[in-house]
């Protein structure tokens, strides 16, 4: 049923759902009151605007994807900024921050500024710019983070390359401190994963491939920590999958460092052995770890050591996923299917507050970030997300919104759902 159907640019209310905004530490059944793109109110709400009943829904802050790959310029095949935002829209994020490791890579200012037009036009929801760390990628000299940041870009990162030589993270820490651009970064020592296509474990040696020890994200993981406690400056660690790397974090945390974390939903809710079930669609960097290594995952989201979740979405064309486990590309096209699995894994199935976990798509992401967004405090942007948790999905990826099918979890069924997206107070996808 189509929940969203109203007239647009005049004063809007939603009337009676769980309205849910960890920011303002609320969650209740209430009306959310917004007009021209802002909201206005959050609470018993009068008539003087048009009425939308939302009872039985949830109410939250837009949500917020800070790790998503568009493939655009470059990979257009894969996918593109429109593409990819209405794949995002459908899934309930009404944000979302694309990484910059394109073709070309966007390293530079005349890129970025190039870049930002073509994404204000061809956009379904909101993305926030990313750039690389060193130019290139290649982990060697440091990109201009002071222009970059003047230009736009919200954060920086070698995403998908980690930085191996640590006197050279250290520059770039020293210079996104003098720049005050978010440091995002994937941990992987090459000297010890040797790019290897899975976990260092049983499903390895069956399939007869190389295998990625934990430690080759742990020793990258315990260096940015030191390198951030050194230079006083943030750093947000992509895609935590090993147990280790959440005690380091945890640790960290505790010693006043100042680092954040992410967790994926398919780290959240698949081992290895998906590897047996899906094949190479469940083939992703960091790789898919153990049973152990889950539940520690699943325990740091819980407790707050990783404070956001993110999807990173990586399509790939049938053509990039097919083929034996050693050649098919990394990645899950995963911005369709986040919000079905997180809430069946963490709110379902743990018990995890539904404050805490709406939370780690609106509250982690603006706090890592310093967004205005993630919030319906009056006055924020009416970028708003409306939840149906108790909805039973079945994931059927050949209707993916994305270019994109490349999904381990196709054909599993899954309790809660995005219902609908708004961005600026309009609707931009309802269902």
């Amino acid at each position: 049923m189509k929940i969203l159907q109203w007239q647009p640019n005049v004063p809007t209310i939603l009337r009676g759902g769980r309205v849910v905004d960890p920011v303002l530490g609320l969650d209740e059944v209430t009306d959310v009151a917004f007009a021209r793109g802002r909201i206005t109110q959050v609470g018993s709400v009068g008539e003087d605007a048009q009425v939308i009943d939302v009872q039985n829904y949830v109410i939250t802050p837009g949500l917020i994807d800070m790790h998503v790959h568009l493939r655009d310029p470059g990979q257009t095949e894969k996918e593109d900024i429109s593409s990819g935002t209405l794949a995002a829209a459908v899934g309930g994020f009404s944000r979302i921050v694309a990484m910059p490791n394109t073709d070309p890579p966007v390293d530079s200012a005349e890129h970025l500024s190039r870049m930002l037009p073509y994404m204000r036009k061809n956009a379904n929801v909101k993305i926030e710019p990313t750039v690389t760390l060193t130019m290139a990628a290649k982990g060697e000299a440091v990109s201009d983070l002071r222009g970059l940041r003047r230009k736009g870009a919200s954060a920086a990162t070698d995403d998908g390359r980690c930085i191996q030589g640590s006197a050279v993270m250290f520059e770039v820490l020293q210079c996104a401190k003098d720049a005050g651009i978010a440091v995002l970064d994937h941990c992987e020592d090459v000297g010890i994963s040797r790019h290897a296509s899975l976990n260092a474990g049983d499903v390895a040696q069956e399939k007869g491939v190389g295998g990625q020890s934990p430690a080759a994200e742990e020793v990258m993981v315990a260096r940015d920590i030191v390198l951030a406690r050194t230079t006083g400056y943030p750093v947000h660690i992509q895609h935590v999958s090993t147990a280790g790397s959440v005690e380091l974090i945890r640790w960290a945390k505790q010693q006043g460092i100042r680092v954040s974390a992410e967790a994926t939903p398919h780290h959240l809710s698949l081992t290895e052995e998906a590897i047996r079930r899906c094949g190479t669609y469940a083939k992703v960097n960091p790789p898919l770890r153990t049973e152990a290594d889950r539940q520690e995952v699943i325990r740091g989201v819980r407790d707050g050591t990783i404070s956001v979740i993110a999807t990173d979405h990586a399509p790939h064309t049938r053509a990039d996923k097919d083929g034996t486990v050693e050649e098919a590309a990394f990645g899950i096209a995963g911005l369709e299917s986040a919000i079905p699995v997180s809430l069946s894994c963490l709110y379902h199935e743990h018990g995890m507050p539904l404050i805490e976990l709406v939370a780690a798509f609106t509250q982690g992401p603006r706090e890592v970030l310093g967004l205005d967004a993630g919030t319906l405090a009056p006055g924020a942007p009416a970028d708003i997300t409306i939840l149906a948790p108790d909805k039973e999905v079945r994931i059927d990826s050949s209707r993916f919104h994305s270019k994109a099918s490349n999904s381990p979890f196709h054909g599993n069924t899954y309790k809660g759902a995005a219902a609908a997206t708004v961005v600026d107070g309009m609707p931009v996808r309802s269902g």
